[in-house]
């Protein structure tokens, strides 16, 4: 269980996290996202205890995270996949962990298996290594103590489609054996197929919780025209819809796709594309939401999210 309570943070006389509060489940992957800058890393290291927030408080597994006896046995971490000794090899890695906190080592071969570092990489330093590898890497070290929660910062940075497929399948696994997840990111679909409920924060702000259907729920219709989008936008205008345009073209209208559909036919519009909007309305949702969010500009010091 992660529960937060009314994060808040200011930095260099700014406001960077305001009032965060939300909680994640046993047996749960929360997806936490956010553009880059929102908020998504100061609020992970409050709750890691690695920055002290200036009000508010946070639990995991039912306490601060600094009151956790050997916290790397309970919570496995990976806030960023380059914060490892370059010249050390990845099984030498996994090993001071595991001594570190008192794990099994024999369980090095099989984590590394595990994450799809083979042999070789697992005999490389890490100067060596892509980032992709960093990352498959990091979330083993996150592993290695057998934890009950997982808090990952970005780990599909770096990684191909394939490593993307293979991480969520390995979080989905490790949900549904009773552990729980959070994960940012600030890619929308990757995280979208893995998680049981979505935090969008913007401006260090919580604008939108709930899960995928919840936050799409009136979320409206995907229409396009199969040839002139501005005379489709005349059409719905003439019949009263309220339709911002989509990124990629047509429209996403407040009304049910029938009604839609007589606006386009009384126009003598032909379209292309008519229905629900689903992931098409997420990402504007996603858009929208974190655009408009209260003015709270990330500051200078928070370095290692602005800087992504």
């Amino acid at each position: 269980m992660i529960e937060s309570h009314g994060l808040t943070k200011r930095l260099g006389g700014r406001t960077v996290v305001s009032d965060v509060s939300f909680a994640c489940a046993p047996g749960t992957v929360t997806g936490f996202l956010g553009p880059n800058g929102a908020g998504k890393t100061t609020t992970m290291r409050m709750l890691c205890g690695l920055s002290e927030p200036d009000a508010g408080h946070s639990e995991i597994l039912g306490g601060p995270y600094r009151d956790i006896p050997n916290p790397g046995r309970r919570v496995g971490i990976l806030l960023d996949a380059s914060a490892q000794h370059a010249g050390r090899r990845g099984q030498e890695v996994l090993t001071i962990s595991a001594l570190t906190m008192g794990a099994d080592p024999k369980r090095v071969p099989e984590l590394l298996e595990r994450v799809g570092l083979e042999k070789r990489a697992a005999r490389q330093r890490l100067k060596a290594y892509s980032l992709g590898m960093r990352q498959r890497l990091g979330i083993a070290n996150a592993l290695i103590g057998d934890p009950d929660v997982l808090i990952l910062d970005e780990p599909a940075n770096g990684l191909d489609p394939e490593g993307m497929r293979w991480m969520r399948g390995l979080l989905r696994d490790f949900a549904d054996k009773g552990g729980t997840v959070l994960l940012s990111s600030h890619l929308l679909h990757e995280v979208e197929a893995v998680a049981d409920q979505l935090l969008i924060i913007g401006k260090g702000t919580i604008v939108a919780a709930g899960t995928r259907d919840e936050l799409l729920a009136g979320a409206g219709t995907l229409v396009r025209a199969a040839d002139d989008d501005a005379a489709l936008g005349t059409a719905l205008s003439t019949a009263g819809l309220t339709a911002r345009a989509h990124p990629d073209g047509g429209f996403i209208v407040e009304a049910e796709p029938e009604d839609v559909g007589r606006a386009a036919l009384a126009g003598a519009v032909a379209l292309a594309r008519l229905g629900p909007s689903e992931s098409a309305g997420l990402e504007q949702l996603f858009f929208d939401l974190t655009s408009g969010a209260p003015d709270a500009p990330p500051a200078a010091a928070d370095l290692q999210e602005t800087a992504r």
